[in-house]
């Protein structure tokens, strides 16, 4: 019998999803950006309740890697860790670029475009900026092919960057369907990864405070 996936992203809104042998189950999106941890649960448990199956018989959880923002991507691998100890699945990590690119890939062939451009993928990084990876195509098996980034950038940064070069650039919403897909080739391929370590690009937004002593002043006190 086909293994049960569960798919999990939060690296923008909280997009939960569940796959049998390539089949979508059940999926559950939550746009919210700020949310994930109010979210996730919810959408875990429909997720799996909607493909009428119990936990334990998911056999592979898959989370995105990000890159994003720290406090949401922290929530996401944190639960997918929690529910794969907890039901004994093998846990998996993908970059929520690569979903991107399947997703931009899948959309030129779906319209009939022949281009044999490369994809460069962003996402919205806040602070103004952008993520971004390109792509140069699918494996045979369909796994998107990475030959650049990922990185973080403004946006006139990347207009400089590839104002050279021939790409197709897009911007399109993350999918934890598109998440399992990338995984489905990836096991074919021979290249799925257990590393599940956030990619988060920059330094987290809030940060310890620095000693006074750093700055050369004497502590009171």
């Amino acid at each position: 019998m086909p293994n049960w996936t569960l798919c999990i992203d939060t690296s923008a809104g909280t997009t939960v999803a569940v796959l049998q042998g390539g089949e979508v189950r059940s999926e559950i999106h939550f746009d919210e950006n700020m949310k994930h941890a109010e979210r996730i649960g919810d959408a875990i448990a429909q997720a799996i309740s909607g493909a009428g199956i119990k936990p334990g018989r998911v056999g592979s959880v898959v989370v995105g890697r990000g890159p994003a923002p720290f406090t949401g991507l922290r929530i996401g691998i944190a639960a997918a860790a929690m529910f794969a100890e907890g039901v004994g699945a093998q846990l998996f990590g993908i970059s929520s670029l690569d979903a991107l690119a399947m997703a931009a890939f899948q959309r030129r062939t779906a319209s009939g475009d022949s281009s044999s451009k490369p994809i460069l993928v962003t996402a919205d990084a806040r602070r103004s900026e952008h993520y971004w990876a390109l792509y140069s195509g699918l494996t045979k098996n369909g796994a998107p092919i990475l030959i650049e980034g990922p990185g973080v950038a403004k946006p006139a940064a990347l207009d400089q960057k590839f104002s050279e070069q021939q790409v197709e650039r897009t911007q399109v919403k993350i999918s934890a369907v598109d998440l399992g897909k990338v995984f489905d080739a990836q096991i074919l391929d021979g290249t799925a990864s257990q590393v599940v370590e956030a990619m988060y690009l920059r330094e987290a937004d809030a940060v310890a405070p620095k000693v006074l002593r750093d700055f050369g002043k004497k502590v009171s006190g």
